[in-house]
């Protein structure tokens, strides 16, 4: 299917909110506090799987090629490489992971969605983790210590926000999925609640 002129949108906006969220941050080091994983949550509640992983690519590659739009305002594929590198990655398959579990259900209940948030925030954790590590000469406790401990309570308060903002926005928004089709809006006519 093609991307129609609302999935351009959508998908960039999101891309761009990512940008933004990356400008409020906490400058802690290695790894600083952002407002990102907000709006990578989002963009696959919101946008579907396909879409939304597709804003974080555009985010990173516009990042990438030297717009100063990573955290703090960095740019260039050197960052990509660096300590938060892995995070950056994460966004995408999280994205498409949260956008894939709420898209299970045509109306996905808060928990289910609280529940893609989860598993979003463990993806990009593992992601970080593992290239954290790395530039840290394989020390994985260290890692941890300051690129996972230290985000657990803000990430949480960015779920409960994200959770609320997803519930209303999936309620109102027209659906973009890329794999929608026919046949499966009349398979999903009746909604289903879990």
């Amino acid at each position: 299917m093609q991307l129609r002129p609302l999935h351009l949108i959508t998908t960039t906006t999101f891309s761009v909110l990512t940008a933004i969220g990356a400008l409020v941050f906490v400058p802690l080091y290695p790894v600083p506090i952002t407002f990102q994983t907000l709006f990578t949550y989002l963009s696959g509640a919101v946008l579907g799987p396909w879409l939304g992983a597709l804003s974080q690519v555009i985010y990173i590659i516009l990042g990438g090629i030297g717009f100063p739009i990573f955290a703090g305002g960095k740019t260039g594929f050197g960052t990509l490489a660096g300590p938060t590198g892995g995070y950056l990655f994460g966004f995408v398959i999280a994205s498409f992971a949260i956008g894939r579990t709420c898209d299970l259900r045509t109306y996905p209940s808060s928990a289910r969605i609280a529940g893609s948030f989860i598993l979003g925030t463990l993806i990009i954790y593992a992601f970080g983790i593992i290239q954290l590590a790395q530039w840290m000469n394989g020390n994985v406790q260290n890692a941890i210590l300051v690129g996972l401990l230290p985000f657990v309570v803000g990430d949480t308060i960015k779920v409960v926000i994200a959770v609320t903002i997803a519930t209303r926005l999936r309620g109102i928004l027209p659906r973009t999925n890329l794999y929608q089709s026919v046949s499966w809006s009349s398979v999903a006519a009746v909604p289903s609640r879990d």
